[in-house]
Protein backbone atom coordinates (compact mmCIF):
# COMPACT_ATOMS: atom_id res chain seq x y z
CA UNK A 1 0.00 0.00 0.00
CA UNK A 2 3.23 2.29 0.78
CA UNK A 3 3.54 2.87 -3.29
CA UNK A 4 -0.10 3.54 -3.88
CA UNK A 5 -0.90 7.38 -3.70
CA UNK A 6 -4.46 8.47 -3.50
CA UNK A 7 -5.16 11.98 -3.74
CA UNK A 8 -9.08 12.83 -3.46
CA UNK A 9 -10.14 16.54 -3.89
CA UNK A 10 -13.25 17.46 -2.76
CA UNK A 11 -16.26 15.88 -5.32
CA UNK A 12 -19.82 15.22 -6.12
CA UNK A 13 -23.05 13.63 -3.60
CA UNK A 14 -21.65 10.34 -2.21
CA UNK A 15 -24.47 9.24 -0.61
CA UNK A 16 -22.60 6.05 0.25
CA UNK A 17 -22.20 4.05 -3.12
CA UNK A 18 -18.91 5.57 -3.59
CA UNK A 19 -18.08 3.64 -0.02
CA UNK A 20 -17.74 0.28 -2.27
CA UNK A 21 -18.60 -0.69 -5.61
CA UNK A 22 -16.51 2.41 -6.69
CA UNK A 23 -13.40 -0.09 -5.95
CA UNK A 24 -14.18 -1.56 -9.54
CA UNK A 25 -14.40 1.41 -11.54
CA UNK A 26 -10.90 2.58 -9.40
CA UNK A 27 -9.26 -0.86 -10.17
CA UNK A 28 -10.08 -0.53 -14.23
CA UNK A 29 -8.40 2.68 -14.45
CA UNK A 30 -5.39 2.36 -12.20
CA UNK A 31 -4.64 -0.94 -14.26
CA UNK A 32 -5.15 1.43 -17.84
CA UNK A 33 -2.93 4.21 -15.74
CA UNK A 34 -0.02 1.49 -15.05
CA UNK A 35 0.46 0.07 -18.48
CA UNK A 36 -0.51 3.51 -20.41
CA UNK A 37 1.98 5.73 -18.39
CA UNK A 38 -0.63 8.32 -18.31
CA UNK A 39 -3.82 9.80 -16.34
CA UNK A 40 -6.65 8.02 -17.38
CA UNK A 41 -10.32 8.68 -16.79
CA UNK A 42 -13.33 7.00 -16.56
CA UNK A 43 -16.89 8.21 -17.35
CA UNK A 44 -19.84 5.68 -17.70
CA UNK A 45 -22.47 6.18 -19.91
CA UNK A 46 -25.88 6.87 -17.22
CA UNK A 47 -27.67 3.63 -18.07
CA UNK A 48 -25.01 1.65 -17.45
CA UNK A 49 -24.23 3.09 -14.15
CA UNK A 50 -27.72 3.08 -12.90
CA UNK A 51 -27.84 -1.20 -14.74
CA UNK A 52 -24.85 -1.98 -12.95
CA UNK A 53 -24.17 0.02 -9.75
CA UNK A 54 -26.13 -1.53 -6.11
CA UNK A 55 -28.91 0.61 -4.91
CA UNK A 56 -30.49 0.99 -1.48
CA UNK A 57 -31.78 -2.46 -0.26
CA UNK A 58 -35.48 -3.39 -0.67
CA UNK A 59 -36.95 -5.27 2.32
CA UNK A 60 -39.85 -7.04 2.72
CA UNK A 61 -40.49 -7.16 6.24
CA UNK A 62 -43.08 -8.90 8.95
CA UNK A 63 -44.05 -7.64 12.31
CA UNK A 64 -46.24 -7.94 15.48
CA UNK A 65 -46.65 -5.21 18.12
CA UNK A 66 -48.41 -5.27 21.29
CA UNK A 67 -49.48 -2.92 23.83
CA UNK A 68 -51.44 -2.55 27.56
CA UNK A 69 -54.25 -0.56 28.16
CA UNK A 70 -52.27 3.02 28.31
CA UNK A 71 -51.16 2.11 24.64
CA UNK A 72 -47.83 1.64 25.39
CA UNK A 73 -45.71 -0.81 23.75
CA UNK A 74 -44.55 -3.98 25.47
CA UNK A 75 -43.57 -5.86 22.96
CA UNK A 76 -42.34 -5.82 19.16
CA UNK A 77 -41.47 -8.36 16.75
CA UNK A 78 -40.12 -7.80 13.42
CA UNK A 79 -38.40 -10.18 10.59
CA UNK A 80 -36.59 -8.44 7.81
CA UNK A 81 -35.56 -10.05 4.54
CA UNK A 82 -33.40 -7.85 3.05
CA UNK A 83 -32.48 -7.73 -0.92
CA UNK A 84 -28.79 -8.43 -0.93
CA UNK A 85 -28.15 -9.21 -4.42
CA UNK A 86 -25.82 -11.41 -6.48
CA UNK A 87 -22.76 -10.81 -3.86
CA UNK A 88 -22.82 -9.68 -0.38
CA UNK A 89 -21.09 -5.83 -0.87
CA UNK A 90 -21.71 -3.87 2.52
CA UNK A 91 -25.49 -5.78 2.93
CA UNK A 92 -24.37 -7.17 6.26
CA UNK A 93 -23.52 -4.21 7.71
CA UNK A 94 -26.60 -2.45 5.95
CA UNK A 95 -28.75 -5.54 7.74
CA UNK A 96 -26.91 -4.70 11.11
CA UNK A 97 -27.66 -0.92 11.75
CA UNK A 98 -31.69 -2.04 10.36
CA UNK A 99 -31.93 -3.97 13.55
CA UNK A 100 -30.08 -1.15 16.18
CA UNK A 101 -33.39 1.30 14.32
CA UNK A 102 -35.71 -1.05 14.48
CA UNK A 103 -37.53 0.96 17.34
CA UNK A 104 -37.00 4.21 16.40
CA UNK A 105 -37.29 6.75 19.05
CA UNK A 106 -38.88 4.52 21.17
CA UNK A 107 -38.74 2.93 24.27
CA UNK A 108 -40.23 -0.33 24.29
CA UNK A 109 -39.04 -3.36 27.18
CA UNK A 110 -39.41 -6.38 25.05
CA UNK A 111 -37.96 -6.71 21.99
CA UNK A 112 -37.10 -8.99 19.38
CA UNK A 113 -36.04 -8.13 15.59
CA UNK A 114 -34.22 -10.60 12.97
CA UNK A 115 -32.79 -10.12 9.55
CA UNK A 116 -31.98 -12.46 6.66
CA UNK A 117 -29.46 -11.00 3.93
CA UNK A 118 -31.27 -12.89 0.88
CA UNK A 119 -29.02 -13.64 -2.14
CA UNK A 120 -30.93 -12.64 -5.52
CA UNK A 121 -29.95 -12.51 -9.25
CA UNK A 122 -29.77 -8.52 -8.98
CA UNK A 123 -26.97 -6.57 -9.12
CA UNK A 124 -25.43 -6.06 -5.31
CA UNK A 125 -27.06 -3.37 -3.33
CA UNK A 126 -25.33 -1.54 -1.24
CA UNK A 127 -24.87 1.72 1.12
CA UNK A 128 -27.24 4.66 1.20
CA UNK A 129 -27.47 7.47 3.14
CA UNK A 130 -28.86 6.28 6.46
CA UNK A 131 -27.74 2.41 6.22
CA UNK A 132 -30.39 0.35 6.73
CA UNK A 133 -31.88 2.37 9.09
CA UNK A 134 -34.77 4.35 7.24
CA UNK A 135 -36.20 0.67 6.54
CA UNK A 136 -35.84 -0.40 10.12
CA UNK A 137 -37.72 3.09 11.34
CA UNK A 138 -40.68 2.57 7.89
CA UNK A 139 -41.27 -1.21 9.55
CA UNK A 140 -41.83 0.32 13.24
CA UNK A 141 -43.84 3.19 11.69
CA UNK A 142 -46.20 1.06 9.82
CA UNK A 143 -46.75 -1.10 12.69
CA UNK A 144 -47.55 2.04 14.63
CA UNK A 145 -50.10 3.18 12.03
CA UNK A 146 -51.64 -0.25 11.40
CA UNK A 147 -52.51 -0.41 15.03
CA UNK A 148 -53.75 3.07 15.40
CA UNK A 149 -56.49 1.95 13.10
CA UNK A 150 -57.38 -1.26 14.55
CA UNK A 151 -57.80 0.62 17.96
CA UNK A 152 -59.53 3.83 16.81
CA UNK A 153 -56.90 6.43 18.21
CA UNK A 154 -54.53 8.58 16.61
CA UNK A 155 -50.79 7.46 15.70
CA UNK A 156 -49.30 10.31 16.87
CA UNK A 157 -51.01 9.56 20.17
CA UNK A 158 -49.00 6.26 20.52
CA UNK A 159 -45.86 7.74 19.63
CA UNK A 160 -45.93 10.63 22.40
CA UNK A 161 -46.95 7.89 24.77
CA UNK A 162 -44.08 5.42 23.60
CA UNK A 163 -41.03 8.15 23.17
CA UNK A 164 -37.86 7.10 24.82
CA UNK A 165 -36.63 8.77 28.10
CA UNK A 166 -33.13 8.92 30.05
CA UNK A 167 -32.11 5.65 31.19
CA UNK A 168 -34.24 3.72 28.24
CA UNK A 169 -32.85 0.71 26.86
CA UNK A 170 -32.81 -0.08 23.29
CA UNK A 171 -32.70 -3.39 22.42
CA UNK A 172 -28.92 -4.18 21.61
CA UNK A 173 -28.03 -2.89 25.79
CA UNK A 174 -27.18 0.53 25.25
CA UNK A 175 -28.34 2.86 27.85
CA UNK A 176 -29.89 5.86 26.42
CA UNK A 177 -28.24 9.38 27.67
CA UNK A 178 -28.56 12.97 26.86
CA UNK A 179 -32.01 11.94 25.04
CA UNK A 180 -33.68 14.70 23.22
CA UNK A 181 -36.76 12.55 21.68
CA UNK A 182 -39.49 13.89 24.35
CA UNK A 183 -37.92 17.52 24.49
CA UNK A 184 -37.81 17.64 20.92
CA UNK A 185 -41.89 16.54 20.21
CA UNK A 186 -42.85 19.01 22.46
CA UNK A 187 -41.29 21.47 21.14
CA UNK A 188 -42.41 20.71 17.95
CA UNK A 189 -45.96 20.41 19.69
CA UNK A 190 -45.72 23.65 20.95
CA UNK A 191 -44.41 25.70 17.90
CA UNK A 192 -46.36 24.50 15.51
CA UNK A 193 -49.84 22.85 17.39
CA UNK A 194 -50.47 20.00 16.08
CA UNK A 195 -54.32 19.65 17.29
CA UNK A 196 -54.95 23.02 15.55
CA UNK A 197 -53.12 22.06 12.34
CA UNK A 198 -55.00 18.72 12.28
CA UNK A 199 -58.43 20.49 12.75
CA UNK A 200 -57.59 23.03 9.70
CA UNK A 201 -57.30 19.30 7.69
CA UNK A 202 -60.68 18.07 9.42
CA UNK A 203 -62.32 21.21 7.89
CA UNK A 204 -60.43 21.80 4.51
CA UNK A 205 -61.78 17.72 3.93
CA UNK A 206 -65.00 18.47 5.01
CA UNK A 207 -65.62 21.00 2.65
CA UNK A 208 -63.85 19.35 -0.47
CA UNK A 209 -65.09 16.21 -1.97
CA UNK A 210 -61.99 16.09 -5.21
CA UNK A 211 -58.91 17.29 -2.81
CA UNK A 212 -58.10 15.74 0.95
CA UNK A 213 -55.47 16.88 3.27
CA UNK A 214 -53.52 14.76 5.58
CA UNK A 215 -50.74 14.87 7.89
CA UNK A 216 -48.63 12.43 9.98
CA UNK A 217 -45.66 13.20 12.67
CA UNK A 218 -42.56 11.64 12.50
CA UNK A 219 -40.05 11.40 15.21
CA UNK A 220 -36.11 10.29 14.75
CA UNK A 221 -33.51 8.77 16.59
CA UNK A 222 -30.67 7.80 14.88
CA UNK A 223 -27.25 6.67 16.23
CA UNK A 224 -24.17 8.64 15.19
CA UNK A 225 -20.74 5.79 14.94
CA UNK A 226 -19.41 2.99 12.19
CA UNK A 227 -21.04 -0.27 14.22
CA UNK A 228 -18.00 -1.63 13.39
CA UNK A 229 -16.30 -0.96 16.04
CA UNK A 230 -12.60 -0.74 15.07
CA UNK A 231 -13.81 1.56 12.25
CA UNK A 232 -13.87 4.42 14.49
CA UNK A 233 -10.87 6.18 14.64
CA UNK A 234 -8.93 9.25 12.63
CA UNK A 235 -5.91 11.44 12.18
CA UNK A 236 -5.28 15.08 11.03
CA UNK A 237 -2.13 16.56 10.10
CA UNK A 238 -1.52 20.15 11.33
CA UNK A 239 1.65 21.96 10.28
CA UNK A 240 1.75 25.92 11.31
CA UNK A 241 3.88 27.89 8.89
CA UNK A 242 6.89 30.52 10.43
CA UNK A 243 3.99 33.17 8.82
CA UNK A 244 1.63 32.06 11.17
CA UNK A 245 -0.40 30.31 7.92
CA UNK A 246 -2.10 26.87 8.99
CA UNK A 247 -2.00 23.84 6.91
CA UNK A 248 -4.13 21.04 7.88
CA UNK A 249 -4.97 17.35 6.37
CA UNK A 250 -7.64 15.03 8.08
CA UNK A 251 -8.33 11.71 5.88
CA UNK A 252 -12.04 12.77 5.53
CA UNK A 253 -13.33 13.24 2.27
CA UNK A 254 -15.70 16.58 1.29
CA UNK A 255 -18.55 15.42 -1.08
CA UNK A 256 -20.69 18.51 -0.53
CA UNK A 257 -21.52 17.92 3.65
CA UNK A 258 -19.66 20.82 4.44
CA UNK A 259 -16.88 18.46 6.15
CA UNK A 260 -13.81 21.04 4.78
CA UNK A 261 -15.50 24.30 6.33
CA UNK A 262 -16.08 22.80 9.39
CA UNK A 263 -12.69 21.58 9.83
CA UNK A 264 -10.87 25.21 8.85
CA UNK A 265 -13.64 26.31 11.85
CA UNK A 266 -11.89 23.65 14.26
CA UNK A 267 -8.43 25.28 13.45
CA UNK A 268 -9.43 28.37 13.53
CA UNK A 269 -11.54 28.01 16.77
CA UNK A 270 -8.33 26.37 18.61
CA UNK A 271 -5.76 28.66 17.63
CA UNK A 272 -8.38 31.80 17.99
CA UNK A 273 -6.71 32.88 14.36
CA UNK A 274 -8.98 34.07 11.54
CA UNK A 275 -10.36 31.46 8.89
CA UNK A 276 -8.23 32.85 6.08
CA UNK A 277 -5.20 31.74 7.81
CA UNK A 278 -6.38 28.42 7.24
CA UNK A 279 -5.50 26.05 4.07
CA UNK A 280 -7.13 22.64 3.84
CA UNK A 281 -5.34 20.57 1.77
CA UNK A 282 -6.79 17.49 0.09
CA UNK A 283 -7.02 14.33 1.27
CA UNK A 284 -4.01 12.05 0.63
CA UNK A 285 -2.84 8.71 1.76
CA UNK A 286 0.57 9.72 2.26
CA UNK A 287 -0.39 12.47 4.67
CA UNK A 288 -2.89 10.28 6.80
CA UNK A 289 -3.06 7.01 6.44
CA UNK A 290 -5.43 4.30 7.04
CA UNK A 291 -8.42 6.22 7.46
CA UNK A 292 -12.00 4.83 7.61
CA UNK A 293 -14.44 5.76 5.09
CA UNK A 294 -16.22 9.15 4.66
CA UNK A 295 -19.56 7.54 5.89
CA UNK A 296 -21.89 7.00 9.09
CA UNK A 297 -22.57 10.25 9.64
CA UNK A 298 -19.34 10.51 11.52
CA UNK A 299 -16.53 12.04 9.46
CA UNK A 300 -16.48 15.53 10.97
CA UNK A 301 -16.47 14.35 14.31
CA UNK A 302 -13.60 11.73 13.76
CA UNK A 303 -11.65 13.93 11.63
CA UNK A 304 -12.71 16.71 13.90
CA UNK A 305 -11.88 15.57 17.10
CA UNK A 306 -8.47 14.55 15.13
CA UNK A 307 -7.71 17.81 14.23
CA UNK A 308 -8.44 19.20 17.75
CA UNK A 309 -5.81 17.18 18.99
CA UNK A 310 -3.24 17.87 16.72
CA UNK A 311 -3.97 21.72 16.74
CA UNK A 312 -4.07 21.71 20.88
CA UNK A 313 -0.89 20.05 20.97
CA UNK A 314 0.86 22.62 19.12
CA UNK A 315 -1.10 25.26 21.17
CA UNK A 316 0.56 23.90 24.09
CA UNK A 317 3.90 24.25 23.15
CA UNK A 318 3.60 27.89 21.96
CA UNK A 319 2.21 29.22 25.11
CA UNK A 320 4.93 27.21 26.93
CA UNK A 321 7.36 29.48 24.70
CA UNK A 322 4.88 32.96 25.10
CA UNK A 323 5.00 31.84 29.13
CA UNK A 324 9.22 31.85 28.94
CA UNK A 325 9.11 34.88 26.96
CA UNK A 326 6.67 37.05 28.90
CA UNK A 327 8.32 35.13 32.40
CA UNK A 328 4.61 33.59 33.15
CA UNK A 329 3.27 30.35 33.06
CA UNK A 330 1.51 28.66 30.11
CA UNK A 331 -1.69 28.01 31.90
CA UNK A 332 -1.80 32.10 32.03
CA UNK A 333 -1.62 32.50 28.59
CA UNK A 334 -4.78 32.88 26.12
CA UNK A 335 -5.09 33.91 22.29
CA UNK A 336 -7.87 35.38 21.72
CA UNK A 337 -8.45 37.22 18.14
CA UNK A 338 -4.91 36.85 17.10
CA UNK A 339 -4.13 38.46 20.50
CA UNK A 340 -2.03 37.48 23.06
CA UNK A 341 -3.11 37.60 26.52
CA UNK A 342 -1.42 37.38 30.00
CA UNK A 343 -3.61 37.13 32.65
CA UNK A 344 -6.32 37.92 31.10
CA UNK A 345 -3.87 40.95 30.06
CA UNK A 346 -2.77 42.65 26.63
CA UNK A 347 0.91 42.10 25.26
CA UNK A 348 2.92 43.54 22.57
CA UNK A 349 2.71 40.07 20.97
CA UNK A 350 0.36 38.45 18.64
CA UNK A 351 -0.19 35.19 16.69
CA UNK A 352 1.85 36.03 13.90
CA UNK A 353 4.99 37.57 16.70
CA UNK A 354 4.52 34.46 18.65
CA UNK A 355 4.87 31.87 15.39
CA UNK A 356 8.29 33.58 14.28
CA UNK A 357 9.33 33.47 17.69
CA UNK A 358 8.78 29.74 18.04
CA UNK A 359 10.50 29.19 14.73
CA UNK A 360 13.52 30.34 15.51
CA UNK A 361 13.43 28.74 19.03
CA UNK A 362 13.27 25.76 16.78
CA UNK A 363 9.25 24.78 18.61
CA UNK A 364 8.12 22.22 17.06
CA UNK A 365 4.94 23.39 14.67
CA UNK A 366 3.82 20.50 13.17
CA UNK A 367 1.85 17.44 15.25
CA UNK A 368 0.15 14.27 13.88
CA UNK A 369 -3.55 14.37 16.24
CA UNK A 370 -5.14 10.34 16.32
CA UNK A 371 -8.59 10.11 17.89
CA UNK A 372 -10.46 7.16 18.33
CA UNK A 373 -13.83 7.43 19.65
CA UNK A 374 -14.28 6.32 23.53
CA UNK A 375 -16.86 4.25 25.69
CA UNK A 376 -18.09 2.41 22.35
CA UNK A 377 -18.29 -1.63 22.09
CA UNK A 378 -19.97 -4.05 20.71
CA UNK A 379 -20.09 -8.33 21.55
CA UNK A 380 -21.80 -9.29 18.26
CA UNK A 381 -21.74 -12.72 19.98
CA UNK A 382 -23.75 -11.34 22.28
CA UNK A 383 -25.56 -8.62 20.21
CA UNK A 384 -25.22 -6.30 23.38
CA UNK A 385 -23.07 -3.52 24.04
CA UNK A 386 -22.89 0.57 23.54
CA UNK A 387 -22.09 0.69 19.77
CA UNK A 388 -22.65 4.50 19.58
CA UNK A 389 -21.19 7.75 20.46
CA UNK A 390 -24.54 9.33 20.93
CA UNK A 391 -28.10 9.72 19.21
CA UNK A 392 -29.26 12.86 17.22
CA UNK A 393 -33.16 12.94 17.94
CA UNK A 394 -35.53 15.25 16.17
CA UNK A 395 -39.81 15.55 15.42
CA UNK A 396 -41.21 16.22 11.97
CA UNK A 397 -45.22 17.26 11.35
CA UNK A 398 -45.54 16.45 6.86
CA UNK A 399 -48.53 17.79 5.54
CA UNK A 400 -50.10 16.87 2.36
CA UNK A 401 -52.93 17.46 -0.21
CA UNK A 402 -53.99 14.63 -2.71
CA UNK A 403 -55.98 15.26 -6.25
CA UNK A 404 -58.76 12.40 -5.43
CA UNK A 405 -59.02 12.30 -9.39
CA UNK A 406 -55.36 12.16 -10.34
CA UNK A 407 -53.78 10.52 -7.61
CA UNK A 408 -51.27 13.18 -7.70
CA UNK A 409 -50.21 14.85 -4.92
CA UNK A 410 -48.22 17.80 -3.35
CA UNK A 411 -46.45 18.35 -0.08
CA UNK A 412 -47.63 21.46 1.48
CA UNK A 413 -45.18 21.47 4.46
CA UNK A 414 -42.74 20.35 6.55
CA UNK A 415 -42.02 21.60 10.10
CA UNK A 416 -39.07 20.23 11.92
CA UNK A 417 -37.60 20.36 15.55
CA UNK A 418 -34.49 19.29 15.01
CA UNK A 419 -31.46 18.06 17.79
CA UNK A 420 -28.17 19.63 16.25
CA UNK A 421 -26.61 20.19 19.71
CA UNK A 422 -24.36 23.03 19.77
CA UNK A 423 -24.35 23.78 15.55
CA UNK A 424 -20.52 24.97 14.63
CA UNK A 425 -22.02 26.10 11.30
CA UNK A 426 -25.89 27.08 10.60
CA UNK A 427 -25.28 27.43 6.44
CA UNK A 428 -24.29 23.76 6.38
CA UNK A 429 -26.27 22.34 8.81
CA UNK A 430 -29.36 24.11 7.70
CA UNK A 431 -28.52 22.81 3.82
CA UNK A 432 -27.90 19.08 5.24
CA UNK A 433 -31.29 19.25 6.72
CA UNK A 434 -33.11 20.43 3.59
CA UNK A 435 -31.37 17.89 1.69
CA UNK A 436 -31.72 14.70 3.40
CA UNK A 437 -35.23 15.70 3.97
CA UNK A 438 -36.37 15.82 0.24
CA UNK A 439 -34.06 12.99 -0.46
CA UNK A 440 -36.38 10.89 2.34
CA UNK A 441 -39.20 12.53 0.26
CA UNK A 442 -38.03 11.49 -2.82
CA UNK A 443 -37.52 7.97 -1.68
CA UNK A 444 -40.96 7.60 -0.04
CA UNK A 445 -42.94 8.98 -2.77
CA UNK A 446 -41.20 8.52 -6.11
CA UNK A 447 -37.96 7.01 -6.44
CA UNK A 448 -39.30 3.11 -7.25
CA UNK A 449 -37.04 0.48 -9.15
CA UNK A 450 -38.30 -1.76 -11.43
CA UNK A 451 -36.77 -5.09 -12.53
CA UNK A 452 -38.88 -7.01 -15.37
CA UNK A 453 -39.26 -10.82 -14.48
CA UNK A 454 -35.82 -11.74 -16.48
CA UNK A 455 -34.39 -9.06 -13.47
CA UNK A 456 -33.46 -6.55 -16.14
CA UNK A 457 -33.73 -2.73 -14.82
CA UNK A 458 -36.29 -1.07 -16.78
CA UNK A 459 -36.16 2.50 -14.81
CA UNK A 460 -32.59 2.64 -15.53
CA UNK A 461 -32.45 6.72 -16.87
CA UNK A 462 -34.02 9.58 -15.67
CA UNK A 463 -36.88 9.53 -17.87
CA UNK A 464 -37.56 6.64 -16.15
CA UNK A 465 -36.84 6.56 -12.53
CA UNK A 466 -38.07 9.32 -11.19
CA UNK A 467 -35.97 11.67 -8.39
CA UNK A 468 -37.49 14.84 -6.94
CA UNK A 469 -36.86 18.06 -8.95
CA UNK A 470 -37.88 21.73 -7.77
CA UNK A 471 -42.03 20.59 -8.16
CA UNK A 472 -41.58 17.88 -6.04
CA UNK A 473 -40.10 20.04 -2.73
CA UNK A 474 -42.42 20.70 0.08
CA UNK A 475 -44.01 24.53 -0.05
CA UNK A 476 -43.04 25.20 3.09
CA UNK A 477 -39.96 23.99 5.43
CA UNK A 478 -39.71 25.21 8.56
CA UNK A 479 -36.40 24.06 10.41
CA UNK A 480 -36.55 24.91 14.75
CA UNK A 481 -33.13 24.13 16.42
CA UNK A 482 -33.53 22.13 19.68
CA UNK A 483 -32.07 24.14 22.11
CA UNK A 484 -28.94 21.27 23.80
CA UNK A 485 -25.62 21.29 25.61
CA UNK A 486 -24.85 19.12 22.64
CA UNK A 487 -22.87 15.98 23.20
CA UNK A 488 -19.45 16.37 23.95
CA UNK A 489 -18.64 13.34 21.80
CA UNK A 490 -19.79 15.46 18.96
CA UNK A 491 -17.02 17.94 17.39
CA UNK A 492 -17.29 20.78 19.46
CA UNK A 493 -20.77 19.75 20.45
CA UNK A 494 -22.30 19.78 17.09
CA UNK A 495 -23.80 16.77 16.41
CA UNK A 496 -23.49 14.96 13.37
CA UNK A 497 -26.32 16.18 10.55
CA UNK A 498 -25.55 13.79 7.83
CA UNK A 499 -28.07 11.08 7.73
CA UNK A 500 -31.11 11.80 10.54
CA UNK A 501 -32.30 14.18 8.40
CA UNK A 502 -33.58 11.61 5.51
CA UNK A 503 -36.11 10.06 8.32
CA UNK A 504 -38.09 13.05 8.25
CA UNK A 505 -39.30 12.41 4.93
CA UNK A 506 -40.53 8.77 5.96
CA UNK A 507 -43.56 10.86 7.78
CA UNK A 508 -45.20 11.97 3.89
CA UNK A 509 -45.52 8.24 3.39
CA UNK A 510 -48.33 8.05 6.26
CA UNK A 511 -49.26 12.18 5.61
CA UNK A 512 -50.26 10.75 2.55
CA UNK A 513 -52.19 7.77 3.24
CA UNK A 514 -53.93 9.47 6.04
CA UNK A 515 -55.46 11.82 3.30
CA UNK A 516 -56.32 8.34 1.25
CA UNK A 517 -58.53 7.48 4.06
CA UNK A 518 -60.23 10.21 4.26
CA UNK A 519 -60.96 10.40 0.63
CA UNK A 520 -61.78 6.08 0.92
CA UNK A 521 -62.85 5.41 4.53
CA UNK A 522 -62.34 1.63 3.51
CA UNK A 523 -58.86 1.93 2.25
CA UNK A 524 -56.73 -0.99 3.26
CA UNK A 525 -52.83 0.35 3.93
CA UNK A 526 -49.97 -2.17 2.22
CA UNK A 527 -47.20 0.09 3.50
CA UNK A 528 -45.34 -0.46 0.46
CA UNK A 529 -43.11 2.20 -0.43
CA UNK A 530 -43.22 4.72 -2.06
CA UNK A 531 -46.57 5.66 -2.55
CA UNK A 532 -46.13 6.96 -5.77
CA UNK A 533 -49.13 8.09 -7.72
CA UNK A 534 -50.61 5.55 -9.30
CA UNK A 535 -50.72 3.67 -6.14
CA UNK A 536 -52.73 6.50 -4.21
CA UNK A 537 -55.08 5.71 -7.22
CA UNK A 538 -55.24 2.20 -6.50
CA UNK A 539 -56.09 2.94 -3.27
CA UNK A 540 -59.34 4.68 -4.55
CA UNK A 541 -60.34 1.14 -5.18
CA UNK A 542 -59.38 -0.74 -2.15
Amino acid sequence: MHRVEVDVTRLGGGFGGKEDQASAWAALVALAAFILKKPVKLSMHRMDDMRMTGKRHPYSSDYKIGFDKDLKIVAYEATFHQNAGAAADLSPAVMERTLFHATNSYAIPNVEVTAYCCRTHLPPNTAFRGFGGPQGMFVIESAIAMAAQKLGVSAREIQKRNLMHEGSEFSYGQIAEHVNAAPAWELANKTFDFDKQQKEIDAFNAKNETHKKGMAIMPICFGISFTNTPMNHARALVHVYQDGSVGVSTGGVEMGQGLNTKMVQVAAAVFSIDPSRVKLESTNTTRVANTSPSAASATADLNGKALEIGCNAILARIKEKASRMLKSTPEAITIVNEALLNNGQPTDLDWKKLIHACHWDRVNLSESGHYATPEIHFDKSKEKGHPFAYHVYGTAAVMVTVDCIRGTYAIDAVKLVHDFGKRMNDAVDIGQIEGGLVQGLGWMTMEEIVYNDKGRLLSNALSTYKVPDIHSVPKEITIEALPTDGHPLAIRRSKAVGEPPLMYGIGVYFAIENAVRAFNPKYVAKYDAPFTPEKVLMGWYA
